[in-house]
């Protein structure tokens, strides 16, 4: 079940990042799900780094959107920097 909730999870934070972050957004599903994780991740990460959270405790879903806004950000500027 924690691979479901993981997935689910992804999801929300991935759909509202992208909600939330300005401009055109062309992710499919999985791309969403890929962002909502990784924010989730990175953010349980930097979390751990700053001493908000122990190991094994879950990033917040705040820190999580935040954190997944700010890698949308990044996939724009270097999707926009390829040659096409």
């Amino acid at each position: 079940m924690g691979i479901v909730w993981t997935i689910l999870i992804g999801l929300v934070v991935g759909v509202i990042a992208k909600f939330l972050h300005p401009g055109k957004d062309s992710m499919g599903f999985l791309a969403t799900v890929l962002l909502g994780i990784s924010g989730s991740f990175l953010a349980g990460m930097l979390g751990q780094a700053m001493g908000w959270y122990q190991a094994g405790e879950g990033a917040g879903f705040v820190a999580s959107v935040v954190v997944a806004i700010v890698l949308l950000a990044i996939y724009g500027r270097l999707r926009d920097k390829s040659p096409q």
